[in-house]
């Protein structure tokens, strides 16, 4: 098993040490940019965070040689498919039909901004060129640098690629603990080579591939510490001063439901609440994105279970309302396709971005807090109110804004009264202006809504 680690092991032992002893001559220049980093500014976070921000939708992207079994990504490894079976799969892995532009298109249809690939999941695998291990894509049948093609792609139709990366590597000789049922003998493993070896794979990312965001996962296991973590983020920042890095490179995601909750062990710029949404904070100085599934495996698997349109576009706006990103993900078949019934719900919910994105790019969530009928976002001078659930056959009342509504509109056609009183703004839209998906009025004001403090609704 050592001996897939490129090159012959003596030597591959010579690379990493090499890497270590670069990363110990390093050590000035990176206490360097962990001051660096730890004097950053809110405002100078805020206007690196600004794209991200703004964009409010991408898609993530699980995707290996596992798709060949249907079976979870690093998950499966060790259980519902064997060790020796699951490590080999890659031997088989010949995505012919892969085709990086109608990826892109296909996102960017979709109304996203940006892709995350797994380039290196639990199983440790990689999606990518690395010199570092022959357990890699070029070493497949296919032959050929997915990252690259998706990242070029990403390129050339104005998206931003991005690449996710496991600290867990289960199938790496010198990675402690192991994973379900591996009975190799640890005696001779050291997990300091592994994080040099790991250190050698995210430089090569950042410098080859450029992502602008790096997407963590696997810190909950007990050999990574908060230690390794601020390390890494210092290195990855020195690389490149504009990289966005998730929460999950610490040892403590400390996001609560979502959020970004202070924590000497947190690493990272946002919080990543998995398969839910995220808190509403209102303070619009707490970055997250929530993830989750297209089905409910995050690789592909046969027949899996596919949200409905309203489940996507209710994920999509209300992450938004709640002043969080939103990224949906798909598992690309063994083929290399993204199944056809996911492709045609990905184009619906684009069909609707396309006539009402403007009421979630660039937004940010409030000024009302999230009801049970929906959520509000705002910019500029505007405030969109999303009904996404109708309380009965009556109308909904707003707090009052300090802020007079100079206009108003029914995004989604119809009509909309709005009627300023006493107790609030009362908004009365008739039966037939209702839609199922989401109702969304849009009401302007004579200044700024993003000066307008978080209010409570009915």
């Amino acid at each position: 098993m050592r001996l897939a680690y490129a090159f012959p092991a003596r030597l591959f032992g010579f690379v990493l040490w090499l890497l270590a002893s670069a990363c110990t001559a390093a050590d000035t220049a990176m206490q360097t940019a962990n001051a660096a980093v730890a004097v950053e500014t809110p405002a100078e976070k805020a206007e690196r965070m600004r794209w991200w921000t703004a964009a409010r939708f991408g898609m993530f992207i699980h995707w290996g040689p596992v798709s060949l079994k249907g079976t979870e990504i690093g998950w499966s490894r060790g259980r519902e498919v064997s060790i020796p079976v699951y490590d080999n799969l890659y031997k088989e892995f010949n995505p012919t039909k892969f085709d990086a532009r109608e990826y892109i298109t296909l996102a960017k249809e979709t109304g996203m901004k940006y892709i995350t690939l797994t380039t290196k999941h639990h199983d440790g695998f990689s999606m990518f060129a690395t010199k570092l291990s022959d357990y890699n894509v070029m070493h497949t049948p296919f032959k050929r640098d997915i990252a690259r093609e998706l990242a070029d792609e990403c390129r050339r139709q104005g998206l931003r690629f991005c690449a996710y990366y496991s600290i867990i590597d289960w199938h790496h000789p010198d990675y402690l603990p192991r994973g379900a049922g591996d009975k190799r003998p640890v005696k001779d493993d050291d997990f300091e080579r592994y994080c040099a070896f790991m250190k050698g794979q995210l430089r090569e990312l950042v410098e080859n591939y450029h992502p602008a965001v790096l997407w963590f996962d696997g810190e909950w296991e007990n050999h990574w510490t908060a230690e390794r973590g601020r390390d890494i983020y210092a290195m990855l920042r020195q690389i490149d001063p504009t990289l966005i890095i998730n929460n999950r490179l610490g040892k403590h995601r400390a996001f609560g439901h979502g959020g970004m909750t202070p924590a000497e062990s947190t690493v990272g710029d946002f919080g990543t609440p998995e398969q839910e949404t995220g808190r509403f904070y209102g303070d619009r100085s707490t970055y997250w994105e929530s993830n989750m599934t297209i089905c409910h495996q995050w690789a592909w698997k046969p027949n899996d279970q596919l949200k409905s349109l309203k489940e996507c576009v209710d994920l999509l706006v209300t992450n938004a309302g709640y002043d969080g990103n939103f990224m949906l993900n798909v598992g690309p078949m063994p083929d290399g396709r993204i199944e056809p019934r996911q492709v045609e719900r990905l184009r619906e919910i684009g069909r609707w971005m396309k006539q009402y994105g403007d009421s979630v790019y660039g937004t940010r969530g409030g000024p009302f807090q999230p009801a049970k009928w929906g959520v509000s976002t705002c910019k500029d001078d505007k405030i969109f109110v999303h009904v996404l659930r109708w309380p009965g056959d009556g109308p909904i009342t707003l707090p009052s804004v300090a802020r007079k509504i100079v206009g108003s509109r029914l995004l989604t056609s119809g009509e909309v009264e709005v009627k300023p009183t006493e107790p609030g703004i009362v908004l009365t839209i008739p039966q037939a202006s209702r839609q199922a998906l989401d109702t969304i009025i849009e009401l302007r004001l004579d200044g700024s809504a993003l000066d307008i403090p978080v209010l409570g609704t009915r």
